[in-house]
């Protein structure tokens, strides 16, 4: 096998033409800083702005617990997964408009020859603007099967301001 082997492109009436390739993925240097880009993408996406969760020791960074929003004219229904936790492991905050899930993950066992574990354990904490007035005395929380079911009902002011716009043609 020859060096001309390895090239990738074939020679045609002496001119060179590419076959699969773009000129800038025969770069070598340009595919690794492409590679590498994305690479820290994929790791800063977690994040999100301004790296809220650099200066804590979260394991779960900024989307655990997952979440899921459903808003009524009447209420807001916040349901988050939160698995192997208890009750008492989960607090649950209503402060200006921001509904905050907190709490921590413990280990079952203090195994230390463990290898290996994609398992998570630490603290964590989800802030979730509602932006909407909620009835404070009202608000309902359950736990059931490891799902946190919160429900804030609206105030009257809040389903008020609900407007319809007519879409035109």
């Amino acid at each position: 096998m020859s060096v001309r082997d390895l090239i990738p492109w074939r020679r045609n009436d002496g001119n060179q033409v590419p076959t699969i390739f773009r000129d800038d993925d025969r770069d070598p240097f340009l595919s690794l800083h492409r590679e590498v880009n994305r690479l820290f993408d994929d790791v800063f996406r977690g994040f999100g702005s301004g790296f809220p969760s650099l200066g804590r020791a979260s394991a779960f960074g900024g989307g655990w617990p997952s979440v899921e929003i459903s808003d009524t004219q009447k209420e807001v229904k916040v349901t988050a997964e939160i698995p192997g936790l208890e009750e008492k492991d989960i607090e649950v905050l209503l402060d200006d408009g921001v509904l905050t899930l907190k709490g921590e993950k413990r280990s079952e066992t203090e195994d230390k020859d463990k290898q290996f574990s994609e398992r998570f354990y630490g603290r964590f904490e989800r802030r979730i603007p509602l932006g909407y007035e909620v009835k404070e005395d009202q608000v309902d929380a359950s736990f059931r099967n490891g799902v946190l079911t919160v429900t804030l009902p609206k105030s009257e002011k809040a389903q008020s301001q609900v407007k319809r716009i007519a879409i035109k043609s």
